[in-house]
């Protein structure tokens, strides 16, 4: 039996996954959110429906990869529990398939400088890791190294990840991050845009130190 707030934190998962496909950015189960629990990890589980999803369905699972209780993990569990052991400042993960940043992953593709709020990321670029097969270690690996001082970044042929300090955060700049690909892809119709410096990126990233949800690594 869960306690009312470890209720309340699953129920926030739940919510998350709703709000995904509500949002635009995610189709179906494609996505999945895992949020830090103490010195353990909450996951979505393995293609269930978020709309039949409820709190008692979300899975908790050890920093040594072992789940407590029954239930199968989404299979993109290793990345999630990789960036809780890597990233002590994280504490959610939100990893989907928004139309636009997947357009750019399937292309390989990054997001550069177009705009100032890709300092919302932490750095002067979001990064798109190598392809690997969904749920591998190397996914993982790939992952964890287009993720270094930065709060997101896009899975080559696969999709995005980004990071928060909570839930709400995280969620935020995933649809920050599908916005600025958005954006970049019809920049391309019209052919490659002009970039903003690696200055002035710095600058924009210390002005908003304390705007919104946003949290550079330093």
């Amino acid at each position: 039996m869960l306690s009312p707030a470890a209720k309340k934190r699953r129920q926030s998962i739940v919510d998350a996954c709703r709000s995904m496909n509500a949002l635009g950015i995610n189709q179906g189960t494609s996505g999945n959110i895992s949020l830090r629990e103490g010195g353990d990890m909450l996951i979505t589980p393995t293609g269930l429906s978020y709309d039949a999803m409820t709190p008692e369905d979300i899975i908790e699972m050890r920093m040594d990869g072992k789940v407590v209780g029954g239930g199968r993990p989404s299979t993109e569990w290793r990345f999630h529990l990789a960036i809780m052991r890597e990233r002590p400042e994280v504490n959610a993960v939100v990893h989907a398939h928004p139309t636009y940043c997947t357009t750019l992953a399937i292309m390989e593709r990054g997001i550069p400088p177009i705009h100032y709020m890709i300092a919302a990321a932490g750095g002067d670029s979001i990064r798109c890791a190598p392809y690997a097969t969904f749920g591998t270690e190397e996914l993982s690996t790939n992952a964890i190294q287009a993720l270094k001082g930065r709060m997101a970044c896009l899975l080559a042929h696969h999709g995005m990840i980004a990071l928060g300090a909570d839930l709400a955060g995280a969620m935020w700049l995933a649809v920050e991050v599908e916005t600025l690909a958005h954006q970049y892809v019809n920049c391309l119709q019209l052919g490659e845009p002009p970039l903003l410096s690696s200055e002035e990126i710095r600058n924009v990233a210390d002005r908003m130190a304390n705007y919104g949800r946003y949290s550079a690594p330093r």
